[in-house]
């Protein structure tokens, strides 16, 4: 399972390391994990969507790395004024005026550090046609969560929890904001995810559970009870509950959804979670991107 892309770039220097990593702060980029080793450390920077891409045909000069962004007036300015933060007006040679590309955009070229170039850009038409939607934004910084985790099938909720956590952490949260509450199978997940969302203390409650058909005739009756119990709980609490119980008619079929060919589908829930945190707080504030 993919589950992102790093550009790794020897920054030379400790001051040319510490130069970049306060640009890209300043620049309003979400701090990653990064790494403190005796023989090196790094400075990781985060961002809601990566792109890997290949292009035949027109194209204008770019940096290797593109950062896509909303605002590129402010980006723009932030970029001139760690620029002459750092250096005065001379520095400002190292940034470029903001130009309309051939692909209904805009772009500039900034060279923080030298030897290290980057291009920022925007859509001249942010929404290219369609009607501007209301989105959850992928950042858990500042939000609480609980998961409901079933121990039967524990060789595929483990990997499920694995997953759920990882992608908590990775998009911002704190550790101490994660509440792992177990169960023993996926029929009791409903009840304890209830009595959470009941006491008003998380953000958004994340379901894991697996069930196979082959080990119990009353699979549908069960599934059908899951599904409504967790939707009900959300429903009636407004809480939102995101969906990690598998219902899969073979072991195989469950470790392919749990990372090993098909995603995984904790992780999946824990972004859904993710996100319906930050929409639902968009909305009570009036629907506010």
């Amino acid at each position: 399972m993919i589950k992102g892309i790093s550009f790794l770039r020897p920054a030379g220097t400790p001051e040319a390391y510490e130069r970049l990593a306060r640009f890209f702060a300043a620049l309003g980029f979400a701090e990653g994990k990064g790494w403190q080793e005796p023989s090196s450390r790094g400075a990781a920077f985060l961002a809601p969507l990566g792109n890997l891409e290949f292009v035949d045909g027109q194209f204008p000069p770019t940096a290797d790395v593109l950062v896509e962004v909303t605002a590129l007036d402010s980006v723009h300015q932030a970029a001139a004024a760690w620029l002459r933060s750092q250096g005065g007006e001379p520095a400002l040679q190292r940034l470029s005026a903001i130009a309309e590309t051939s692909w209904k955009s805009q772009l500039f070229t900034v060279e923080p550090e030298p030897g290290f170039k980057f291009s920022f850009w925007a859509w001249t038409d942010p929404v290219k046609g369609k009607p501007v939607a209301v989105e959850g934004d992928l950042s858990a910084e500042g939000m609480k969560f609980a998961i409901v985790v079933a121990r039967w099938n524990a060789v595929i909720t483990d990997r499920l929890l694995d997953a759920a956590l990882d992608a908590l952490l990775r998009s911002g949260a704190a550790r101490d904001a994660i509440q792992i509450v177990r169960v023993p199978g996926a029929w009791e997940v409903p009840a304890a995810a209830r009595t959470i969302a009941n006491q008003h203390q998380v953000d958004a409650i994340i379901t894991l559970g697996c069930l196979l058909r082959g080990e119990t005739a009353h699979y549908e009756a069960i599934y059908n009870e899951v599904s409504r119990g967790i939707g009900q709980s959300q429903q009636e609490t407004g809480i939102p509950h995101s969906f990690g119980v598998l219902t899969c008619e073979t072991l195989e079929q469950a470790l392919q959804r749990a990372g090993i060919k098909a995603g995984n589908k904790g992780f999946e829930a824990a972004v859904a979670a993710i996100e319906m945190v930050s929409l639902t707080r968009k909305l009570q504030q009036g629907g506010q991107a």
